[in-house]
């Protein structure tokens, strides 16, 4: 798992792993989930790969837009 950035100082998220058609991503309540083309979208997946890579919004994406669109727990 990757460290997420954190360019604004204040996101729940803590890292992420990036994978064809999906995305995991580590909150820093210690859980894990996995988001996937099939559970929220292309669209949404390739956002939050961009958001990830950036370091910055992650979190804020997913609390607005993604919800509870993951595939599973971790």
């Amino acid at each position: 798992m990757k460290k997420y950035l954190n360019k604004e100082g204040h996101s729940g998220v803590t890292g992420y792993e990036i994978a064809t058609g999906s995305i995991s991503v580590a909150f820093n309540h210690n859980a894990v989930y996995l988001y996937t083309n099939k559970s929220a979208g292309k669209k949404m997946i390739a956002k939050m790969k961009e958001l990830a890579l950036a370091g910055r919004g992650l979190s804020t994406y997913i609390s607005r837009y993604v919800k509870d669109k993951f595939e599973k727990k971790l």
